[in-house]
């Protein structure tokens, strides 16, 4: 199967739901074991999130960690060193779980009065296939702006084009590859 097949394969494969309490939910599927899925999430963030355009910090951001442990940072670092909060690791089960707060403004700046979840499974559909369900939740701290909040998190520039480049990096032999984020071809 070609890498373009694939990628529109799994592309259908994406599902979303509108949910009550402020929340999205998102899915894909990726043909590659739990273990690997849960890895290339956590160890590889830093080479599959989009951050020439999904960053808060001043800076220009060279990678983005999550800290393998409960009570670890989520956060981006600049070539200068300069590092920038996303939020906490407020779960931290491999290669089943992964949640995280997201303390950050309607004004994409660190904010921890705002604490938001971010809860991420990875659940074994066989040996070598995965589903990976993502929600987004607590949406409601947003007060005013929390519907335009959740739309923007809902959108393919949002998580849909976030879960299929991890997809995407999750199959790919080599993580160090800047993968496409769909929303970045204008």
């Amino acid at each position: 199967m070609s890498s373009t097949s694939a990628n529109a394969s799994q592309a259908s494969t994406i599902a979303t739901e509108k949910i009550a309490g402020m929340a999205v939910r998102k899915t894909i599927r990726v043909d590659v074991p739990q273990a690997h899925a849960f890895t290339v999430f956590t160890e590889h963030f830093g080479s599959w999130w989009p951050l020439a355009t999904h960053k808060i910090g001043k800076q220009v951001a060279v990678t983005a960690i999550i800290e393998p442990k409960r009570g670890g940072r989520w956060f981006e670092r600049s070539a200068d060193g300069t590092e920038c909060d996303w939020g906490r690791v407020q779960v931290w089960e491999p290669p089943r779980r992964l949640v995280l707060t997201w303390e950050v403004s309607v004004d994409w700046q660190p904010d921890r009065t705002i604490q938001t979840e971010v809860e991420v499974t990875f659940v074994a559909d066989g040996p070598d296939r995965t589903t990976v369900h993502l929600e987004h939740r607590k949406l409601e701290e947003y007060g005013e702006q929390a519907e335009m909040m959740r739309s923007i998190f809902d959108s393919e520039g949002g998580y849909g084009g976030i879960l299929q480049r991890f997809a995407n990096a999750a199959s790919s032999a080599e993580l160090g590859q800047e993968v496409p984020c769909p929303s970045d071809r204008k």
